[in-house]
């Protein structure tokens, strides 16, 4: 069972719902949700939550490691597993469509990508990017937002430093538990003006629980800048207010604005990668069990 989608888009809360009532483990697919440091700017589930059903893969990282799809997916497909041995239904949610990709559909052999390569493309104005893929991927450049620079720049060092696209690597996948378990899969979704309002909302919501504090004591970390953990959806435009670069209200306002951006790049995903999962708004309209 997956429920997948958007941020803010109440897929925490159909999950939460139906493991109550199907004797379910929820287990974490958000790449955020992942870290230790960020409960609160994650929207990880709240102390009284996990205590209602058991939960799996949240919080479990410090911010100071890189996660990886690879990493979280091993330990995803343990604890469907261990959900399946206790008899229990495992109930994977969350917004990353790469994480996702990679537990149901396994690795692409990508051979590691020489320094030379990585550092030059990393070095590559952002907005000329979308424009260079083009010219040596066509099709992941269609495939792909101008403005996702990490998809990006990783699609072209690539085909740059193996001569294939990332598209003809992910051809030969392999290792995804999609072939071994029973899959259904929704989508949470609703209309995008009340997506935005939600998503506004609950940054207000997370101001007021502490999140200006969360990334105080993220900052006294002093952890790399390009880790994922401080470049998470509201730690930089807070970081810049605690720097004094500007104002609560902005900080906030950017933040809101990302998160924003963010979901309707998921939404995207998902409706070009799973048109076939379907679309839910609440846990009533899920129809297997």
């Amino acid at each position: 069972m997956v429920i997948a989608g958007a941020t803010a888009t109440g897929k925490s809360a159909i999950a939460l719902d139906l493991a109550g009532r199907c004797n379910g483990i929820i287990i974490n697919a958000d790449a955020s949700q992942i870290y230790a440091d960020l409960r609160i700017l994650s929207a990880r589930p709240t102390i009284a939550e996990e205590r209602q059903v058991p939960h799996r893969l949240f919080g479990h990282v410090d911010g100071a490691v890189t996660g990886s799809a690879a990493d979280w997916a091993a330990e995803a497909a343990a604890a469907v597993a261990e959900a399946h041995a206790a008899g229990q239904l495992p109930v994977l949610v969350g917004g990353t469509g790469m994480y996702l990709r990679t537990l149901l559909n396994g690795i692409a052999p990508v051979p590691a990508i020489a320094t030379e390569v990585r550092d030059a493309v990393r070095a590559i104005a952002p907005d000329t990017l979308h424009d260079l893929l083009k010219q040596e991927d066509p099709d992941g450049a269609a495939r792909l937002h101008p403005n996702d620079r990490q998809r990006l720049a990783r699609a072209l060092e690539v085909v740059r430093g193996t001569g294939r696209t990332l598209a003809d690597w992910q051809a030969a996948e392999s290792g995804g538990i999609a072939g071994e378990v029973t899959l259904h899969g929704y989508v949470a979704d609703v209309a995008r003006d009340l997506l935005y309002q939600r998503i506004d909302r609950r940054f207000d919501s997370m101001l007021a629980e502490g999140a200006v504090d969360e990334v105080v004591v993220l900052r006294a970390r002093y952890l790399d800048p390009a880790l994922p953990v401080m470049k998470a959806i509201g730690v930089p435009p807070l970081l810049d207010h605690l720097a004094g670069r500007c104002e609560l209200p902005t900080a906030a306002a950017t933040a809101k604005q990302d998160s924003r951006n963010f979901a309707k790049r998921q939404l995207t995903w998902f409706r070009n990668q799973v048109p076939e999962w379907k679309r839910i708004a609440s846990a009533a309209e899920i129809d297997v069990f």
